[in-house]
């Protein structure tokens, strides 16, 4: 007769963020703001300054590119190790936060791949190259309808997640404010 398997036994729940959930989480908060302030800047550019956006969107592209990158790797640290919860919220609170930080991980690899897709389809024949040196391919072709339509989704996504984290940050401030830890331990674990 076959032995029965035994249960799995639950995951503790971490007391804290580790420490490169941390820096991912930072790292990625910076980068995001910087290349939103990038976007906005480089599109505003006129075509006599042609030299200086295909440089920033290069830098746009590479830096999408890494937050995707991060946003991976933060997920894999969040289902290896779990997250720390926060005593003494209402269910409703977990809920939304869970929601929020769903939705927000959903952006941060939306939004790049939506990005890589609007430069694999510009009707312009420029390259990725990722920090400038690396190329990556594209791996659809040039296509105007798309690039149009993708256009459209990535400022859309860009923006959605713009304004989550905002939400988020203001939600960490104001548990900050009611004297929870939920702002120390993502600054110092």
């Amino acid at each position: 007769m076959p032995a029965e398997p035994r249960p799995i036994p639950p995951r503790p729940i971490p007391a804290g963020w580790s420490r490169a959930q941390r820096r991912l989480h930072w790292g990625m908060a910076v980068l995001v703001l910087l290349a939103a302030a990038l976007g906005l800047y480089m599109v505003g550019l006129t075509l006599r300054q042609i030299l200086q956006k295909v440089i920033l969107y290069q830098v746009h592209k590479s830096i999408g590119l890494t937050v995707l990158g991060m946003a991976l790797l933060q997920l894999l640290l969040h289902h290896r190790r779990g997250a720390p919860q926060e005593p003494g919220l209402p269910p409703w609170q977990r809920a939304a936060a869970r929601a929020v930080k769903a939705a927000l991980f959903l952006l941060l690899l939306a939004t790049p791949l939506l990005g890589y897709l609007l430069a694999a389809t510009s009707p312009l024949p420029v390259p990725t190259l990722y920090l400038g040196l690396i190329p990556v391919p594209h791996l659809v072709g040039a296509d105007p309808l798309w690039f149009s339509r993708l256009q459209g989704l990535h400022k859309a996504a860009a923006w959605a997640m713009l304004a989550l984290a905002a939400g988020h940050a203001m939600a960490a401030l104001h548990h900050h404010r009611a004297g929870r830890a939920v702002l120390r331990r993502m600054w110092r674990g």
